[in-house]
């Protein structure tokens, strides 16, 4: 990915997303539809009448529940675009990845009580939807530990949102899974029935595209074997028994990756993690994650 520092979220958060592999530029556009979205071309009525306009304040996010955070330098991002970089300062209480405690202050801004205030959802928007997927997903990663099987999302994301949803997905210990239609092909039943055949299916796709990775999905012993003869580098398992995908490690031996796939849950993960597949596919990390509850608490100066 290539991605240009934002001139409006100035050099150092800038930079903090590009080590994510975020866009800073593309971030621009979700964030200011963010804040146009609270305001629909007026103004916060409320904060205009209640707050001194010249009032300066800090303003704290902090963990209401314990979880791994993610999206802190977006939250950051959401307060430049809206505070202003020469009005703003920003303290890091939490990093992206990191466990906190209920009670942590995971980010701290002074700016203008006004700016403050109409930054506040947006930021704790973003922050608190990325630290659910990033907590839902450690809690999937831990339940596998040592089973030598990773995690690994789909392209179930919030339109608009896959690039900020997949990043919480690593911040809590997963692994992607292609993130555009043009990573990598992944042919499936729909592209099986048009092409007349799995093995066609994956033939036809390594003539008009060689260098890119296939990943075909099976749903029987007898499909998996034709793709492994025609040379797949992974299968998707979909809806296979434990049983079954014993079977399928087994004559597999190594030839390519498998996936399990199909309606996966946290109750089975350790015991499907354990027949030897190389990947769990879990939409729910990035389609039914909970927000993990993060407050403002709004600190005025005397």
């Amino acid at each position: 990915m290539t991605a240009h520092k934002s001139k409006v979220f100035g050099p150092t958060i800038s930079q903090m997303l590009i080590d994510a592999r975020l866009n800073p530029v593309a971030l621009e556009t979700l964030i200011n539809l963010a804040v146009e979205e609270d305001l629909d071309g007026g103004v916060d009525v409320t904060t205009v009448a209640t707050v001194p306009a010249d009032q300066i304040a800090v303003l704290d996010l902090c963990a209401r529940k314990g979880g791994v955070i993610a999206g802190v330098p977006v939250a950051a991002a959401v307060f430049m675009t809206v505070c202003g970089d020469e009005n703003v300062e920003i303290e890091f209480g939490a990093h992206d990845g990191e466990v906190v405690e209920a009670g942590r202050v995971v980010i701290s801004v002074r700016a203008a009580t006004h700016a403050l205030l109409q930054a506040e959802r947006p930021a704790l928007n973003f922050l608190g939807h990325l630290s659910g997927i990033a907590t839902a997903t450690r809690v999937w990663v831990d339940e596998v530990v040592g089973t030598g099987a990773a995690i690994r999302d789909t392209r179930k994301t919030t339109p608009g949102m896959r690039t900020l949803e997949k990043y919480a997905v690593r911040c809590g210990g997963g692994v992607n899974h292609r993130m555009t239609l043009s990573d990598a092909a992944l042919v499936k039943d729909n592209h099986v029935l048009a092409a007349g055949g799995v093995a066609e299916a994956f033939n036809l796709v390594r003539q008009n595209f060689p260098g890119v990775p296939v990943e075909v999905e099976v749903d029987s012993i007898q499909q998996l074997d034709d793709v492994l003869e025609a040379g797949a580098d992974l299968v998707l398992l979909d809806n296979f028994t434990t049983e079954q995908m014993l079977d399928a490690v087994a004559r597999t031996k190594g030839r390519a990756r498998l996936e399990a796939s199909g309606g996966l849950s946290l109750e089975v993960a350790r015991e499907v993690a354990a027949t030897g597949v190389d990947y769990l596919a879990v939409g729910a990390l990035t389609h039914s994650a909970p927000v993990l509850d993060i407050g403002a608490d709004l600190r005025t100066e005397s």
